[in-house]
């Protein structure tokens, strides 16, 4: 389970974007986050995937509270984890052919043995076939490159995922698509969801329950 309470986070000293808000997320329970741009849902987002460490609040995983983000985070607690953003281009190396970039988290964690197997068996699960696995970002459509970042979130076997817009900026056949492969990953893995977005009718088809920024904040 993953617990956020009373969350306060920012990027400008005394100018929070996240002002006391809590949300939890039950193991193995799908959770939309919705709301308006700019209202801070990926600001905490950011802060509940360990990727922004709040300006005070507590964040509790199974219980525990969680007293280090990004690489200061332990090993084991940054691949619990699994993260994709909106913008597939801003979050890609773009120097790494796709084989590459799905197993990064593999690399970095120390699983570098285990890269030509998951690798192998995500492409075709998130729709990569393999002529396009040797190609580098500028290379291949927006939707091909997020259905890579996608295989690089679930390439460590995360037990929650955070989706932050990750559909917003595809067409509709490739978000369902994508949507499909987390899904996909959820029934065979039994990992919680949190997907953030401000398509009401998206998140409340996706999930178990949808949020309001409005009711958090």
């Amino acid at each position: 389970m993953l617990e956020l309470r009373s969350i306060t986070a920012g990027y400008t000293r005394n100018a929070p974007v996240v002002r006391d808000v809590s949300l939890t997320v039950a193991a193995g329970e799908s959770v939309g986050l919705l709301g308006p741009s700019g209202c801070g849902k990926s600001t905490l987002a950011r802060v509940a995937a360990l990727l922004h460490r709040p300006d005070s609040g507590t964040l509790l995983l199974d219980g525990e509270p969680v007293r280090h983000w990004r690489h200061r985070a332990p090993r084991a607690l940054r691949t619990v984890f699994g993260v994709v953003f909106q913008q597939a281009r801003l979050s890609a190396d773009p120097r790494l052919p796709l084989t590459d970039l799905i197993a990064e988290p593999l690399r970095a964690t120390g699983r570098g043995r285990e890269v030509a197997d998951r690798v192998a068996e995500l492409a075709p699960a998130v729709g990569l076939t393999p002529d396009l696995l040797t190609r580098r970002p500028h290379e291949v459509s927006d939707g091909q490159l997020q259905r890579a970042c996608l295989a690089r979130a679930l390439v460590p076997r995360p037990r929650l995922l955070v989706c932050d817009e990750m559909t917003a900026m595809l067409d509709a056949s490739t978000a369902a698509a994508l949507v499909a492969a987390v899904e996909s990953y959820r029934a065979s893995t039994g990992a919680a969801l949190l997907a953030v977005g401000h398509d009401r009718t998206l998140l409340e088809r996706w999930c178990d329950r949808t949020v309001h920024w409005d009711a958090l904040a």
